[in-house]
């Protein structure tokens, strides 16, 4: 299908003006067009924070933390791009400024650099060179997103090492791309091309010359704007492409940007075969449409198709907290041609029984911490009473073994390890339902300490689980530090609640999955570990994709 090339090629991409410009999203739709044209992706994140990784933040701090395959907390970010390039990323698709100085600190103490002044150049810059270097293996294409703006003083020591990258691998290898804002000023009604100029300019100090220009914008940009970006900014005019704020459909932009001949300009930048990228031999891109065009569909006819999925957490302020479960609504939504209407509710809302009576279907999340927590079993008991379709997830599981323990099973004062030093719990004794991973009982660290990553569950009953994976044994992402009291598990099970799935772990059995009988609920499940980790445009999670439908049925 295509003729691979011969060395690998360097996409770097960089920010401007300001942040939050969708660095991710650009990223991403730029290594799905060059993934659909049958070339080997890899990508990487460059993150300027000094955490090691964003494991112990807040999500109000930096939006959800994604975990990958082998186990890394990483960037929201790599959400996007295994959700869009459709490939699982590793540990390696992500480094942090802590990360970074972390590793030199620790070769520094095992003596690597005897005699020799440690400093960030070359030090620092040549670890950074290190990482991009290492996910380059079997890869056609590496795209490297240096997170912050430009002209921020964290993010210096990765620009530097892009720099100095180009001398190293050949200029032929390496592209550079600056994604910008182009501000409509509404009371003047025109755009403004100055913010751009300058940080362009910023790149130019540093030694970098923007190859491509993409300007973020609310409108259309002419064509003397265009000639203007590209005087002052010292591109080619067909360089400044446009990428206008969508409407609804993130998965549009890869397409936005096809029409705006970015994937063109790349293979000519990097001297390809421009007969590779004929549209009507891309299968792949043909369906991508179709995706895209069955979800304006569905948006479009709404009113007649629509489901309503509240969200009961405690981060719902900011969205990006849940980005991945959103996302894996919308894929499953497009895969049952119905529109998901998502409404977040903040659990402490003292409206919060009236925005439940109206959902078609109701999702608890993770979350750590004892905050709002008997809130979140009341949604349950309420989800469970009114056979409201329920999905738990990690923390959402051991709030639902917690309120079937209380309510069903008569297990007095039932609770979770996590929880007992509350004042609320702190006077009564607790019958601990849920309690701290074993293995992890001498660990005092914090960061990256929980069971991360995959790990296999068996399905060892028929029930919805079954119904939606349709097989015995699944391969999952995990992210939490308790689990269920196997203690209780028999008398749970007594009192009907299903364990369906389990996982075989350092001589135990872990429940992974519980439900209610098919009999008695119309779809109630929930697991421990974070099935929105894996859903992808293309390749919807089968959880998501049945509770979806269970809540259609619901309208019906």
């Amino acid at each position: 299908m295509y003729k691979k090339v011969y060395h690998t090629k360097y996409i770097f991409i960089t920010g401007g003006v300001v942040s939050s410009l969708g660095k991710g999203i650009t990223t991403a739709s730029i290594g799905m067009l060059l993934k659909s044209y049958g070339y080997n992706i890899s990508v990487l994140k460059l993150d300027p924070y000094i955490n090691v990784d964003p494991g112990t933040m807040n999500p109000y701090q930096h939006g959800e933390v994604f975990v990958t395959g082998d186990g890394a907390e990483t960037d929201l970010d790599l959400g996007h791009y295994e959700r869009f390039i459709g490939i699982d990323l590793t540990k390696k698709n992500n480094a942090t400024t802590g990360k970074i100085y972390e590793n030199v600190i620790r070769k520094e103490r095992e003596g690597k650099y005897l005699g020799k002044t440690v400093q960030v150049i070359p030090h620092i810059t040549d670890e950074i060179k290190t990482r991009i270097k290492n996910v380059a293996e079997n890869n056609d294409f590496v795209i490297v997103e240096i997170g912050g703006t430009v002209g921020d003083i964290e993010s210096l020591p990765f620009l530097e090492a892009i720099r100095q990258f180009k001398r190293d691998v050949g200029r032929n290898n390496v592209l550079y791309i600056h994604l910008t804002l182009v501000p409509y000023i509404s009371t003047a009604g025109e755009v403004k091309t100055k913010p751009t100029q300058h940080s362009v300019g910023k790149l130019r100090e540093i030694g970098i010359e923007a190859d491509i220009l993409i300007c973020r914008t609310e409108t259309d940009l002419s064509n003397s704007i265009k000639e203007k970006l590209a005087l002052f900014c010292n591109v080619e005019e067909k360089a400044v492409i446009v990428e206008k704020n969508v409407k609804s459909c993130i998965y549009q932009v890869p397409l936005d940007l096809k029409k705006e001949k970015l994937d063109e300009l790349i293979f000519e930048k990097f001297g390809l075969d421009l007969k590779v990228l004929n549209e009507n031999n891309n299968e792949f891109l043909k369906k991508w449409k179709k995706k895209v065009t069955d979800y304006e569909n569905t948006k479009k006819d709404k009113e007649k198709r629509k489901t309503k999925i509240v969200i009961a957490g405690k981060y719902v302020d900011l969205a990006d907290s849940y980005k991945s479960i959103i996302e894996s609504l919308t894929h499953a939504g497009i895969e049952n041609k119905i529109f998901v209407d998502i409404e977040f509710i903040d659990v402490e809302n003292k409206n919060l029984y009236e925005v439940l009576k109206t959902a078609n279907a109701i999702l608890v999340p993770g979350g750590f911490g004892s905050r709002g927590i008997e809130e979140k079993i009341n949604t349950i008991k309420f989800a469970r009473e009114n056979k409201i379709p329920f999905f738990g997830i990690c923390l959402g599981l051991q709030c639902a073994v917690i309120e079937f323990a209380r309510n069903v099973a008569n297990i007095k004062n039932a609770n979770s390890e996590e929880f007992i030093n509350d004042e609320k719990y702190i006077n009564d004794p607790q019958n601990l339902v849920i309690h701290f991973l074993s293995t992890l009982k001498n660990t005092h660290k914090k960061g990256g300490t929980m069971r991360l990553g995959n790990y296999k569950t068996k399905i060892i009953k028929d029930g919805f689980a079954k119904a939606a994976y349709k097989k015995n044994e699944i391969l999952e992402r995990h992210r939490h530090r308790y689990e269920v009291n196997n203690e209780y598990r028999k008398k749970l099970e007594k009192n009907g609640l299903i364990v369906s799935g389990i996982c075989e772990y350092n001589n135990n059995e872990l429940v992974e999955i519980i439900e209610l009988d098919t009999s008695k609920h119309p779809w109630f499940v929930a697991v421990q570990f974070h099935p929105e980790y894996t859903s992808k445009f293309m390749s919807p999670n089968p959880l998501f994709v049945d509770f979806v439908k269970a809540s259609a049925k619901k309208i019906s």
